[in-house]
């Protein structure tokens, strides 16, 4: 690994070539000593093959810092970090690779207020690995730990349910597709809609380290079979979510897969008519959601705020500056009133309030939305290689209006394109969105060609 540990939203690599036992005991014992001897920390664990080990390693390497160790067990990252936020923790650890494919597992480190650190941290982190300056504690300062916590998966369902139960209209019964993917809300998202009185289809929701039914990642490719099984048995919408329950995928009534950033724009809109969610009017969001966020939000009196991509920066945004919401198009969704992060869960019970309140089906809702044919891949490149990218896009839309925070993200007439480097895996991201498909389509060819001829990268990849 470079220098450079973290990435987007933390520190992940492929279990035992990347992640091995010494790098993972190393970075506990960094985190150990940023946060300092006598220091509660509260580590958890999704599904992910090797989870159980590398939680050890991270107990481990805390404890041999002067930490107080809690260990949660397995269950999905916004669990965590409520509980670290409410529990009064100094901090967490999250052993996930959230999203990527099987083989990787990673590291995530939680701040006392349940959000992920800030860079500056990380840096320090960082720094303290490198150096390997760590602790010696006296033999008895390892006496009983860690310590075990067993009511996390417990206190995260009821303040899902305690939130969304006050605004919720009187109902029940509606069919909710749920595919877990295998992961760590097998023990959440279910109970919660049950608990609202919903009648929740669960696909694939036992722990599966190896994730045998799809990739950990819900997208359209991946959530085929959830589509089909809405589709089939009547629900009136489905969720996909990633292996640690940070992200929800939605599936309308009609089966189609619906990215984050509409998603998030009709549940923005929602809270702030019939005032879930209390603050200025804003919502924010990363430069990859679509021109449909300010094309619906905007008239509605809600001002979008565009931000680099990443978790971590979106929830700081809001979280110092206010607001009513803030999303993700991957499916990421935050609730200001429950917590400043991302959480499968609440989207997924903030969506059944929408149903019941507005009495409509999520197709006919989305169906308001500006219509726009969506393209997204990604490409294996290098971090070279992906800068090379973005320097061949911005040279090829030369005198398009750019927003270059974070890549390149060019919004032309009727069209936006979006090339940036991946924080998390060697690829470069492609994202973009037209009018009609015949003009996506040319449009990403349009892209594809001057990345190949200017940086010889394949042309390969996922839409």
């Amino acid at each position: 690994m470079s220098r450079r540990l973290f990435g987007t939203d933390g520190v992940r690599g492929v279990i035992g070539s990347e992640l091995t036992p010494e790098f993972v005991l190393r970075l506990a014992r960094a985190i150990g000593a940023y946060f300092g001897r006598g220091s509660r920390i509260l580590v958890g664990r999704d599904t992910r093959s090797g989870g159980e080990l590398f939680e050890g390693l991270v107990a481990a390497g805390l404890a041999f810092e002067g930490v107080d160790v809690h260990l949660a067990g397995t269950l999905p990252t916004p669990a965590l970090q409520l509980y670290v936020r409410d529990h009064g923790y100094d901090a967490g650890v999250m052993v996930t690779a959230s999203h990527n494919p099987p083989e990787y597992n990673g590291i995530k480190v939680v701040g006392g207020d349940g959000v992920e650190v800030p860079r500056d941290v990380e840096e320090d982190i960082e720094a303290l690995f490198w150096e390997g300056k760590f602790s010696t504690v006296e033999w008895r300062s390892v006496a009983g730990q860690p310590k075990r916590v067993h009511d996390a998966v417990d206190y995260y369902v009821n303040k899902v349910v305690e939130n969304v139960s006050a605004f919720i209209q009187r109902g029940g019964g509606e069919r909710v597709v749920v595919d877990c993917g295998g992961g760590a809300t097998s023990f959440t998202t279910v109970e919660i809609l049950k608990r609202l009185g919903a009648r929740p289809i669960p696909l694939s929701c036992k722990p599966d380290p190896l994730f045998s039914s799809r990739d950990p990642e819900p997208t359209p490719d991946t959530l085929g079979p959830a589509a089909s099984l809405v589709r089939s048995s009547g629900a009136v919408f489905g969720v996909g979510h990633d292996a640690d329950g940070d992200r929800a995928i939605v599936i309308d009534d009609r089966g189609r897969v619906v990215w984050g950033d509409r998603s998030g724009a009709l549940l923005a809109g929602f809270v702030a008519e019939v005032g879930l969610a209390k603050g200025p009017l804003k919502v924010y969001t990363g430069v990859s959601s679509s021109i449909v966020v300010e094309d619906y939000l905007r008239p509605r009196g809600i001002e979008v705020v565009w931000t680099p991509v990443g978790a971590p920066i979106i929830a700081r945004a809001i979280l110092s500056q206010g607001g009513i919401a803030a999303f993700e198009e991957n499916g990421g969704y935050m609730h200001p009133p429950h917590q400043y992060v991302r959480d499968g869960g609440m989207k997924a019970a903030l969506l059944l309030a929408m149903l019941r309140a507005t009495g409509e089906s999520l197709s006919s809702l989305l169906d308001r939305l500006p219509s726009y044919y969506p393209i997204k891949t990604k490409i294996p490149a290098s971090r070279e290689e992906a800068l090379c990218a973005v320097e061949a896009v911005k040279q090829e839309f030369q005198g398009e209006r750019m927003v270059t925070i974070d890549g390149v993200k060019v919004i032309g007439e009727g069209y936006w394109v979006l090339v940036r480097p991946s924080g998390t895996e060697p690829v470069v991201r492609i994202m973009l969105e037209a009018r009609s498909e015949e003009e996506a389509r040319a449009l990403f060819e349009r892209v594809l060609r001057a990345v190949k001829e200017k940086c010889g990268i394949p042309s390969g990849g996922r839409t």
